[in-house]
């Protein structure tokens, strides 16, 4: 049977489990053992996060508040308080922190631990894991499940096997074979497109994807052909970053009604770049490009940028180049989504910033 090489990293995983939604029912007693949406049930609502009580009807974030409304009619919406998330978030890392200074947030609810070696001098990646859950529980209230293996691929794929409240723990002699055996709509960074692409390739399984060589897959993914070439044979180098460097800041906001109107769009956009100022300047950061977004009513994005020579905060400085952005080209749609952001910014290894998009209930 093929081997992997070692030395490996102990890697875990931990995936918070419907975070948002659990603590709103945590927050709010009478919530508990209900199908609560964390979101809007307005006809332009959308479902940020689902209580597994939710789930069972088939509610899913990023779902219309209609459509979940009419996949579970006793459904409670609640209006999201990203604030509040953000506090137990901070509270969670603080416990990871006791266990290794190598912690990558990917968001308010996951993060990537490296404890190879660890503050506990504990051998055991497994026992580390189980014990942070339980201290999740025990002091916050809230339950998480994690995934336990040599890489942060491993990792990630593990976490979801045993959701919610359990743990899955890949070990180096079982990497292969549950590679092999893997559906390859379970591998992270499979999304439904490329998953379907490659069903009608007759790749189902890591065995099947396998079997392909690095050109073949070179040709028919491009450059991400090298990455599924490397993760169906456990190959995945990339470290636990815990300076993670910021890229860009945004701000974004969703419409009741879609917008059709490039007047319209301007007076949004004015109030958007005054909430993004205040965002940079919170940060104490100032950029470069400036990126102007928008999502129609089909649901196709579509973005379009400009880099300028200085660096830029304010809404006076770049707001003309917005403007300009916006009427460079016909719109071939109404508007649902109008979005600001500005990246290449001059700040370096601070930590992340997550703005969370905003949506009209």
């Amino acid at each position: 049977m093929e081997e992997l090489e070692p030395p490996f990293r102990k890697i875990i995983h931990v995936d918070m489990d419907a975070f948002y939604a659990s603590v709103e029912q945590l927050d709010n007693p009478e919530l508990k053992g209900k199908p609560v949406a964390v979101g809007g049930s307005s006809v332009r609502g959308v479902v940020s996060a689902a209580s597994y009580e939710a789930r069972k009807y088939g509610v899913r974030s990023a779902m219309s508040g209609v459509l979940a409304r009419k996949k579970c009619p006793s459904l409670l919406f609640v209006k999201p308080r990203f604030a509040r998330y953000k506090e137990i978030s901070l509270q969670i890392r603080k416990i990871f922190y006791e266990y290794t200074d190598l912690v990558e947030p990917l968001s308010l609810d996951e993060a990537y631990l490296d404890v190879t070696e660890n503050k506990k001098g504990n051998p055991s990646a497994s026992l580390i894991a189980q014990e942070i859950r339980e201290r999740i529980w025990e002091e916050l209230g809230l339950r998480a499940s994690a995934g336990i293996s040599i890489n942060k691929f491993l990792a990630k794929v593990a976490s979801d096997i045993n959701k919610p409240n359990g743990q899955k723990t890949i070990h180096p002699e079982e990497v292969v074979p549950f590679l092999e055996e893997l559906s390859v709509g379970k591998f992270y960074g499979v999304g439904k497109v490329t998953a379907a692409k490659m069903y009608n390739l007759g790749i189902f399984t890591g065995l099947d994807l396998k079997q392909k060589t690095l050109e073949e897959l070179t040709r028919l993914f491009g450059k991400s052909g090298g990455f599924y070439y490397n993760i169906v044979r456990g190959i995945h180098h990339s470290k636990v970053k815990p300076d993670r460097v910021r890229k860009s800041i945004a701000a974004e906001r969703t419409f009741n009604e879609n917008l059709s109107s490039e007047i319209y769009m301007l007076d949004k956009l004015e109030h958007i770049a005054e909430e993004l100022e205040k965002r940079m300047k919170h940060s104490k950061a100032k950029g470069k490009t400036v990126t102007l977004k928008i999502k129609y009513s089909d649901f196709t994005q579509q973005t379009r940028s400009k880099t300028v020579h200085k660096y830029v905060q304010r809404k006076e400085e770049f707001f003309p180049i917005i403007k300009e952005l916006l009427l460079q080209d016909t719109l071939k749609n109404s508007v649902r989504l109008l979005g600001i952001s500005l990246s290449n910014l001059n700040t370096e290894k601070k930590d992340p910033v997550w703005i969370q998009l905003e949506f009209d209930f």
